[in-house]
């Protein structure tokens, strides 16, 4: 059990947790949620022992053994693998005993010290740390090149590998997913639903926190909550708590009305395109969970692009690569304004090569390249954090942009963005990754872009500002192409899926959610039985369970299956008899006689029970998916 009894904690004069109080049991599995700068990495940081509580006590069960994901980036010669080995630390130190005690010749020592390696297979542990890194994403001629050698992205993931290869009681994960593609992602995911240990966990991505966690730890204004269940049960209990703040609430139903008639352009579409009853899930569901972010910090915007010309982009059999050699080729594609596009594949595959394609920055190796004359490109990439000039202001990054443009509008336009007061005059150096994120955002959308191009635009934002991005850009006109790992936004914002592999982008045929399952029949295929465990390896027993757990849930979705098809086939019955009827109530012969009352009347009847029974369908239709998709 781990204890915070009135625990207050500084950083420097700011005081970010006061009298905070609150229980975590053994096994527990905890989202620790909050905006940012709010305290949720110094609550880690006194979990670890880095930094000391002001005030209050915080209890640890004895001997208990803590894994801390270290935000630092190894920069050592070593091997890949053995730098993942140090991570678990009996191990290590088993082994520099065993050489000291090889070295004494001390016989009967050595006999203890092989019983102790054996009783926590020591002698699996370099296989162990092969699993690891395969999971995440590195192959097998990775694990003997130096540490640093990788790039800052693949070091992050060598430091998450470290972090799970320690065979601990507490695990402190502080945004382990921002540098892993869905891959990996997805198997992240199921390593943490497997963990035996006690989980507190920070994340972003709100769809890998409802399958990952069983409680929510909300740091608020100085405060610590703990609420049951998984995010999406934390937000619905926050919205009936802000809903019921009437000022709160009246902001909240200008943008519920906003997204209620966004659904409408896919509200008859249902039974006419898996991807259009996805994106109707899932507006449906940010409906249900927006309240909950009623009194966010961020609200803006996008302005209409000054012109929307028709193709805005065209590619005809295009390759595109460096240095001569094609990463991608025989691409064709057409963007026109109101395309969402959600790019699809492996880090690695040229999904970042295509945005550059499309925004210019790289020019095709052959095929034919139109872009319109009037065609404004916002291109949003994680390097160009690194390229803001760290010593002008937000405002002097937009008045470089703009310099006619009044320093009060400045400041009224970066208030949605979260920069206020001073804020907005200090030089970027001083800003956090997700300030920088938010300016870049900024900087972008004040360009009034016809097309945007968007490479992970949400790696260091918080769940505020996601939201806020995630509404704006449903109702941008122009054309989107987004890379994300972020699951939610690409539901949320994309209509059509292209998939990037074996050098082409293609149109991907299936939903989101038939792309996540392919991946993880993927793995299941190359890894067979043989999934890494999170803590000890598994016995035959366990493993006979577990096919055991999963053919009965094989047999618990069929039903789910069924049910869906049968409101599909009940949806596209309304929807026919719908159409039928109001060709007949077009009819102006209808209209124009006495004797056609009582029909006219009946007809009118009639489409009220329809729109009754649609809506009805809709709603279950909605539920069963839903349930379908997490039991899947």
């Amino acid at each position: 059990m781990l204890s915070f009894n009135d625990v207050s904690v500084r950083r420097g004069a700011k005081l970010l947790l006061q009298n905070v109080t609150f229980t975590i049991h053994d096994g527990d599995k905890v989202g620790v949620v909050g905006a940012n700068g709010i305290g949720k990495s110094s609550l880690f940081a006194v979990l670890a022992g880095k930094l000391e509580a002001d005030a209050g006590a915080v209890e640890f069960p004895p001997k208990l053994i803590l894994a801390h994901l270290a935000q630092e980036i190894p920069a050592t010669a070593q091997a890949a693998i053995d730098y993942v080995l140090d991570g678990d630390g009996e191990l290590r130190a088993l082994e520099r005993d065993l050489e000291r005690a090889d070295s004494a010749g001390d016989g009967k020592r050595i006999a203890a010290l092989h019983a102790h390696m054996d009783a926590i297979d020591g002698y699996a542990a370099r296989a162990r740390a092969g699993r690891l890194m395969h999971g995440l994403g590195f192959g097998p001629a990775d694990e003997i090149k130096p540490a640093e050698t990788f790039s800052g992205g693949w070091r992050m993931r060598l430091n998450l590998a470290r972090t799970l290869m320690c065979r601990s009681d507490l695990l402190l994960l502080d945004e382990p997913t921002n540098h892993l593609d869905l891959d990996a992602l997805l198997w992240l995911e199921q390593w943490l639903k497997d963990y035996s240990g006690t989980l507190l966990l920070i994340s972003h991505d709100r769809i890998f926190l409802d399958a990952v966690i069983d409680e929510t730890l909300s740091l608020e204004q100085g405060t610590a909550r703990l609420y049951l269940g998984n995010y999406s049960a934390f937000e619905r209990q926050r919205a009936e708590h802000l809903a019921t703040q009437q000022s709160v609430f009246l902001k909240q139903q200008r943008r519920i009305a906003h997204m209620r008639r966004f659904v409408e352009r896919f509200r008859y579409k249902a039974t006419k395109a898996k991807q259009a009853q996805s994106r109707l899930k899932a507006l449906e569901r940010m409906e249900l969970i927006s309240p909950a972010h009623a009194d966010s910090p961020f609200e803006f915007s996008f302005r209409e692009p000054k012109s929307l010309p028709r193709p805005l982009l065209r590619l005809e059999d295009v390759s595109a690569g460096y240095a001569g050699k094609p990463v991608l080729e025989s691409i064709n594609i057409a963007l026109s304004p109101g395309d969402r596009i959600g790019l699809l594949g492996r880090n690695g595959v040229g999904k970042s090569t295509f945005i550059r394609l499309l925004a210019g920055e790289i020019g095709p190796l052959s095929g034919k390249h139109e872009a319109s004359s009037t065609l404004a490109c916002g291109y949003f990439a994680q390097h160009q954090l690194e390229q803001l000039d760290v010593e002008a202001s937000p405002i002097m990054h937009l008045r470089r942009m703009d310099p006619d443009g009044e320093a009060q509008r400045f400041r009224d336009y970066l208030g949605g963005f979260g920069f206020h007061n001073d804020k907005t005059l200090e030089p970027a150096r001083g800003l956090s990754g997700g300030e920088k994120s938010r300016l870049i955002l900024a900087m972008l959308i004040y360009m009034r872009p016809n097309l945007l191009l968007l490479d992970e635009p949400t790696n260091h934002l918080d769940l505020e500002m996601r939201h806020a991005l995630t509404l704006a850009l449903q109702s941008f006109s122009g054309a989107i192409v987004l890379v994300s790992h972020d699951r939610y936004l690409i539901d949320a914002v994309t209509d059509d899926l292209w998939l990037v592999q074996s050098g082409r982008v293609e149109r991907y045929p299936n939903d989101l959610a038939a792309y996540v399952r392919s991946l993880k029949d993927r793995r299941a295929a190359e890894n067979g039985d043989d999934r890494e465990a999170p803590s000890k390896p598994n016995s035959g027993d366990q493993r006979k369970h577990r096919r055991r757990e999963e053919a009965r849930e094989r047999h618990r979705i069929k039903p789910l299956k069924d049910a869906v098809r049968a409101l599909e086939v009940e949806m596209e019955s309304l929807h026919n008899e719908r159409a039928d009827l109001m060709r007949k109530l077009a009819d102006p012969v209808l209209y124009g006689e006495d004797s056609n009352k009582a029909a006219l009347e009946s007809l009118m009847i009639r489409q009220g029970e329809i729109e009754r029974a649609l809506k009805e369908a809709e709603a279950k239709w909605l539920e069963a998916t839903a349930a379908l998709e997490e039991a899947e």
